[in-house]
């Protein structure tokens, strides 16, 4: 996990030079980090993104302590991440071994708290592994219907083109990284789930 280092500590000191208490934590890859406009399009919320460059769901848990758990009276947290697990070569059961580990940090640090997991995109780049990409989903899905604090944004269906393939228009030149309209597909998606701050 050394390669992430720099980043996170960047990461950080952006974190700790907000001139408010975070209330809405927005966690995970850079389909987070990347989000220019989250800080305006949850400005109500009082948001934190706490995403970082290439981040696994592994590492997301790895660096829970140090990033997120600083935080310490978030109202909710948003999370993206898995995409890069599956693209690094792992299996979609161990992409979920490590979503049960972040769960298990959150029951640790956030007792009761709600938040969500937002399901994996598909992307023009990865759609070689969309059926790892799909199965991940739904063995995150299945479990997250269990628990009672914890809900699953499917954001899949809907950066999907009327041929089921996914929308060109959502994404950057690379075929990965979310353009300004996929962004606004994420908005709206969790837009009215983001509680105004108290």
């Amino acid at each position: 996990m050394n390669w992430y280092e720099e980043e996170v500590a960047e990461l950080i000191q952006r974190r700790d030079a907000l001139t408010y208490e975070p209330q809405t934590i927005f966690y995970g890859s850079s389909s987070i980090r990347m989000w220019e406009s989250l800080y305006e399009d949850f400005k109500d919320c009082q948001p934190v993104n706490l995403g970082f460059g290439g981040s696994t769901l592994a590492a997301c848990v790895w660096f829970f302590e140090r990033i997120v758990a600083p935080v310490k009276k978030p109202h909710t947290m948003f999370v993206y991440a898995g995409d890069n697990d599956l693209g690094d070569g792992r299996k979609p059961e161990e992409v979920f071994i490590f979503f049960e580990e972040l769960m298990n940090k959150m029951n640790q640090y956030y007792p009761g708290m709600p938040w969500y997991y937002i399901s994996i995109k598909p992307s023009i780049s990865r759609w070689n592994i969309d059926d790892k990409i799909r199965y991940a989903n739904e063995l995150i899905a299945a479990e997250i219907q269990k628990q009672s604090n914890i809900t699953f944004i499917d954001i899949y269906n809907a950066m999907l083109d009327e041929d089921g393939y996914p929308n060109a228009a959502y994404f950057e030149e690379d075929g990965l990284h979310l353009s300004k309209e996929g962004y606004e597909v994420w908005k709206e998606a969790l837009g009215t789930l983001c509680l105004p701050a108290q």
